[in-house]
């Protein structure tokens, strides 16, 4: 990751997060406002490498996504999605992306491939992320005790 004039990575990690949670939030009421994002069924399918959001009115929106790691709520555990076995090695190039940042760095929450902390941090990192690799959008799916954090790029929304 070369550092250009301008480049916001170069950024101290704390300015970094902060501007990568706010544009999420901005992000994100904007999907709210086109598929209704917040209310939306989602699936992710680790073969094609697709998210789906099928809004309440039935618009669906389609998008390629990235898995940046998963939070266990019963332990309260984070563990990057780039040693994580059950997530196809393709849907994690964008967390390796944020681990590569993170060494830069010496940032051991991007490194450690589990780390106990908190949902709100789990969202840091899927923002910092979204930001690292210029994605669209993020979302956070439940599945069980489980939630998958992701990231995903252009969206296509239709019937």
């Amino acid at each position: 990751m070369a550092t250009e004039p301008g480049d916001e990575s170069a950024l101290p990690y704390a300015t970094m997060v902060a501007r990568s949670v706010e544009e999420l939030r901005i992000k994100t009421e904007l999907h709210d406002r086109l598929f209704q994002i917040g209310a939306a069924a989602w699936e992710l399918d680790q073969d094609t490498g697709l998210i789906t959001f099928t809004s309440p009115s039935g618009l669906a929106a389609t998008a390629p996504a990235q898995i940046i790691g998963t939070y266990n709520t019963a332990s309260g555990t984070w563990l990057w999605a780039w040693d994580n076995p059950s997530i196809n090695p393709n849907l994690s190039l964008n967390a390796e992306i944020a681990r590569e940042y993170g060494e830069k760095r010496g940032m051991s929450d991007l490194t450690e491939r589990r780390i106990a902390t908190t949902e709100d941090k789990c969202w840091e990192f899927t923002a910092l992320a979204c930001k690292l690799c210029n994605d669209q959008g993020a979302y956070r799916g439940p599945a069980g005790a489980t939630m998958v954090f992701i990231t995903f790029g252009s969206v296509k929304v239709g019937k």
